[in-house]
C-alpha cells in the first residue's frame, strides 16, 4: 500500500504542518510502509520527492522552497478512481499511485476540510476526521454555538464579521461590554494561538480585532478564565472512541502562545517543554473521569473520527469546565500524550490506518445512486424546461 503524507499548503500554520509531516513520514517508514511525501507549498504547488521527506530539506531551504530540481507533479484526474494518480510534468512518464492519503496539515486548505472533499471524491481512504467535522470545528463560532446547543459549557461569547466591523464598530464594542473582562480575541478558523490576544483594555480590545481580522473575516471575543488550568484530551477512535490521560499545559504570560507551544525548550505542543506540561493532570479522578467522558461525547457530537484533541479551560477555584476548542488533526498527533497513555507512536500510526480503512470501509455499505426516470419525464408538460 502506498502511503500519502500530505503537508505544508497555504496556511499561517504552514511550518507547524511540515514538523508534523515529518514525524508521520519517518514513523510510517519505520514500519516498512511505501512512502510518499506530498508537500503543498506557500503557493499551492504539489511537490512529491523523496528529499522533501527529510526535516533537514526544509531546514537548508529556508523559508522558499523552489520547485525547481524537485519532482513537480500533477493529478491525473482520468486515473484518479479510488486512489489518487500523479504524475510527472514535461515528457516523463513517472507516475505515483496514492492508496491510502494521510494529512499533516494545519488550518486553512488542508485541516478545515477541504483536502478531505478531494480524497472523498476520487474515493480514497484517508486518515482522521472527514469533510464535516473537520470544517466544523475549524470554525471556533460555530463550535461554539453547537456547544451551546448541545448543553455543553463555554465560556460566553460575541463574534462579528469584517464587515460588520468596518460598517459599525461602536455597536460591535457595546455588544462585547456585556462580558466581563479581561477577554480573548481570536481569529475564527485559525489555530497555534496565530493572530490571539488576552486583552484589558478598550484601546488593547480594538488593536486585537484589527490584527484577528487580518488572519480572518470573522473574529469572535469570550470571556477568560481566571484561575486556570489549560487542560487537553486526545481521542482515538470512530464509533467506540477512548480518551487519553489528561495533560495539563501551563505558560508565562497571558496565553499559551505560539513560542511556548512550539519554540520553547522544544515546545509543549511537542511533549518536549517538559515542565511546561503536567500528564497526567494534578486534577481529583472524579473531575478527570468528568472531562474525559466529556470529550469523547464531543468527539462523537462532532461526528469525529481518527483522531482529534479536545482543549479544556478549568477554573481551580470554583471548579467550573468549560469546553474550549476541538483540534482534528493535533500537532504532532499528540503522540506524548497518547505515549503517556500506554499508547506508543507505532501503534498510533498503525491503528489511525486501520481505522481510516476501516471508516472507508463502512462507506462501502452506503448507496449512492437513485435509479429515476425524471429524464425521460422532463418532456412532460409538469417538468417541461426550457433548454
Amino acid at each position: 500500500m502506498n502511503i500519502g503524507v500530505f503537508f505544508g499548503s497555504r496556511s499561517p500554520e504552514h511550518d507547524v504542518s511540515i514538523l508534523t509531516g515529518e514525524l508521520i513520514i519517518a514513523g510510517l517508514k519505520k514500519l516498512g510502509h511505501q512512502v510518499f511525501p506530498i508537500y503543498l507549498d506557500k503557493q499551492g504547488r504539489w511537490l512529491i520527492d523523496e528529499r522533501l521527506g527529510s526535516l533537514e530539506f526544509f531546514q537548508k531551504a529556508g523559508s522558499k522552497i523552489e520547485p525547481r530540481g524537485l519532482n513537480d507533479f500533477i493529478l491525473d484526474l482520468e486515473k484518479s478512481l479510488g486512489k489518487l494518480a500523479f504524475k510527472k510534468k514535461g515528457f516523463s512518464k513517472k507516475e505515483i499511485a496514492i492508496d491510502l492519503a494521510f494529512p499533516a496539515f494545519h488550518g486553512s486548505y488542508g485541516e478545515d476540510g477541504t483536502i478531505q472533499g478531494l480524497f472523498e471524491i476520487f474515493n480514497v481512504p484517508y486518515v482522521g476526521c472527514d469533510v464535516t467535522s473537520s470544517a466544523v470545528t475549524m470554525d471556533k463560532i460555530l463550535t461554539k454555538q453547537i456547544y451551546e446547543a448541545a448543553k455543553f459549557p463555554t465560556t460566553k461569547f460575541v463574534f462579528f464579521t469584517k464587515k460588520e466591523w468596518e460598517r459599525d464598530k461602536s455597536q460591535i464594542l457595546k455588544r462585547i461590554k456585556g462580558l466581563k473582562w479581561p477577554l480573548f480575541v481570536k481569529p475564527a478558523r485559525l489555530g497555534s494561538s496565530i493572530g490571539v490576544a488576552k486583552v484589558k483594555t478598550l484601546k488593547e480590545l480594538e488593536f486585537a480585532i484589527e490584527v484577528a481580522l487580518h488572519y480572518d473575516t470573522r473574529a469572535l471575543v469570550e470571556e477568560a478564565v481566571l484561575d486556570l488550568m489549560d487542560l487537553t484530551v486526545a481521542v482515538l477512535g470512530n464509533d467506540d472512541p477512548i480518551p487519553s490521560l489528561i495533560q495539563d499545559s501551563s505558560f508565562e504570560g497571558d496565553l499559551f502562545s505560539y513560542e511556548e507551544k512550539y519554540l520553547k525548550k522544544g515546545g509543549a505542543q511537542l511533549g518536549r517543554a517538559t515542565k511546561s506540561i503536567n500528564i497526567p493532570a494534578a486534577i481529583d479522578a472524579r473531575t478527570t473521569k468528568k472531562i474525559q467522558d466529556m470529550a469523547v461525547q464531543i468527539f462523537k457530537l462532532f461526528g469525529c473520527s481518527g483522531i482529534a484533541r479536545v482543549d479544556f479551560l478549568y477554573n481551580k477555584k470554583t471548579k467550573a469546565i468549560y469546553a474550549n476548542e476541538i483540534n482534528t488533526l493535533p500537532g504532532t498527533l499528540y503522540h506524548h500524550l497518547w505515549r503517556q497513555s500506554g499508547v506508543s507512536f507505532n501503534e498510533l500510526l498503525t491503528r489511525l490506518i486501520e481505522l481510516a480503512e476501516e471508516k472507508h470501509q463502512s462507506k462501502k455499505e452506503i448507496i449512492y445512486t437513485f435509479e429515476s426516470d425524471i429524464l425521460k419525464q422532463a418532456g412532460a408538460s409538469k417538468l417541461k424546461l426550457n433548454f
